[in-house]
């Protein structure tokens, strides 16, 4: 049985997401061999334990998701190989040498990254980073790095930003799952066992001749969404708490192979108690790793990584007297005033679970990561249809199941139920329209709408919600229905429905 602890990574990083030491590249690669016990000199493929951790160990030194660097190096190579049968390292037809592939990066030497697999898995990370840090592709929200989804355009360009890798067909706008980034988070969701969140692109901001081996132009060089994103399962902490994602069985060992202990619930919270262990098999090939974990009642084992949250390492806030037993205390977020018209707004939609805030974002004012609720933040049509089937149909909105991979499939199949005049649909034409901003004219439509369960007319709806106050604006013009709708407006607007409507 071979336990292999993280040593290593402990020395060289300090919190969760900082190299903090400048170590020299060839320490580096020794003590990571070194931790790993492999023998850089030999000429075998690892067994799929060492070959973990080798690719988790270099992922985790250079600060990338140890889930891309690993769904990459299976992509690449297929099965995690280096080498052939022969002893020689496996270089394809386009002169890709290795597990990673490398083709034609200057700086590396070639020889090197076909006999030595430490220094070819290195060489990976290092132009994935590369990627990473490129200024002439989009980035996504604030481009945290502990974020799997944040290295959409990173793992993109890993492979080149050609026509081919478009995340939609121009001709026909479907999405293209083909694309080479998509097939890598295809990977991760396969073999780590973790359910990615579909980024909402558009065909309309990935424009090429579909005849031409130029690079795809992007027409948006920076993407907001407002969606549960998924941060990378490597950097719990001892005695952190984190919560169960599915009913969950707990292992006497690090394997799927040794007993079963108990079954967690979803949403049990449990205690980390140790550093991350790799597979104890070593002929099993898995991507996760395991911890471990301590019930509340004492019980202690191992739980794969690819079931376990981040949603609980938040203690619950100290109640005050202005602070309801239970509640959410929207103080934490480095964006709230108290003294603004949605301050009790907001403090009504996080905790009803209308909107979530957006958790350790790069916050401009401060030049800090930061939970923030972006009040002053425009809504596209689909956010806002998930904050209205919150409100209205929550039972309904998490029971509905897609029919397609489209992200917002669920909002519109309930649109179209409901008869609401929405801009956006499933059709390839209308998708476009879901991710731009929702005016508030658009909004008072689908709101009166659904209240009344027919289609109104946006002079009818406006008319109601001046009716009913749920906005002080006298007319038409005064209530600016051609501006984009904010997320304060939105919160603003459900509570008023509330307080008018549900008392």
């Amino acid at each position: 049985m071979k336990k292999i602890l993280k040593p290593l990574i402990s020395v060289i990083v300090i919190g969760a997401l900082s190299l903090t030491i400048n170590i020299d590249k060839n320490v580096l690669a020794n003590a990571i061999a070194n931790t790993c016990k492999y023998d850089s000199a030999s000429k075998v493929n690892p067994d799929y334990s060492t070959m973990n951790c080798l690719l988790t160990e270099t992922a985790l030194s250079y600060n990338v998701p140890p889930e891309i660097v690993k769904a990459i190096a299976e992509g690449e190579s297929g099965n995690w190989r280096h080498f052939d049968i022969n002893g020689e390292a496996i270089v394809t037809a386009d002169n890709g040498i290795g597990i990673m592939q490398i083709t034609n990066q200057a700086g590396y030497n070639q020889d090197r990254l076909k006999s030595d697999i430490v220094y070819n898995i290195r060489a990976g990370v290092e132009t994935l980073v590369d990627m990473f840090k490129r200024k002439d592709l989009p980035s996504i929200n604030g481009g945290e790095r502990d974020v799997l989804e944040h290295w959409y355009f990173a793992i993109m360009a890993y492979n080149g930003t050609k026509p081919v890798n478009s995340p939609f067909v121009q001709a026909t706008g479907e999405r293209n799952a083909n694309a080479y980034q998509e097939r890598i988070l295809q990977i991760i969701e396969k073999l780590e066992l973790i359910d990615l969140t579909e980024l909402p692109f558009t065909r309309e901001h990935f424009q090429y001749d579909s005849n031409s081996r130029e690079n795809i132009k992007f027409s948006a060089m920076n993407y907001d969404f407002d969606l549960p994103l998924t941060k990378t399962k490597y950097f719990f902490k001892t005695n952190q708490k984190v919560s169960a994602t599915t009913n969950v069985t707990v292992r006497t060992r690090p394997t799927t192979d040794s007993p079963s202990m108990s079954t967690l619930r979803k949403g049990e919270i449990v205690t980390i108690t140790g550093p991350f262990e790799y597979e104890s098999v070593s002929t099993k090939k898995n991507h996760f790793v395991w911890y471990p974990v301590k019930r509340n009642d004492g019980t202690e084992g191992y739980v794969a990584s690819s079931y376990l949250n981040y949603s609980a390492q938040t203690p619950t806030p100290t109640p005050t007297p202005t602070t309801p037993v239970g509640s959410i205390e929207v103080s934490k977020f480095a964006d709230y005033k108290s003294d603004q018209y949605w301050a009790e707004d907001f403090q009504w939609a996080v905790n009803k679970g209308l909107i979530s805030g957006y958790q350790n974002v790069y916050n401009p004012t401060t030049k800090k990561y930061e939970n923030l609720l972006k009040p002053n933040t425009n809504l596209t049509e689909n956010q806002m249809l998930s904050v209205l089937f919150r409100y209205f149909k929550s039972d309904e909105l998490a029971s509905t199941k897609p029919s397609s991979s489209w992200s917002a499939d669920v909002n519109y199949q309930l649109a179209s139920k409901y008869a609401l005049p929405t801009l956006g649909g499933k059709s390839a034409s209308k998708q476009v329209y879901a991710v731009k901003d929702i005016t508030r004219g658009n909004f008072a439509r689908i709101l009166a709408s659904m209240h009344y369960g027919k289609t109104v007319s946006q002079p009818e709806a406006i008319l109601f919600l001046r009716e009913f106050d749920l906005t002080t604006t006298k007319t038409d013009a005064e209530f600016k229905p051609n501006d984009s709708l904010t997320r304060a407006h939105a919160v603003a607007f459900f509570h008023r429905y509330e307080q008018i409507f549900n008392k």
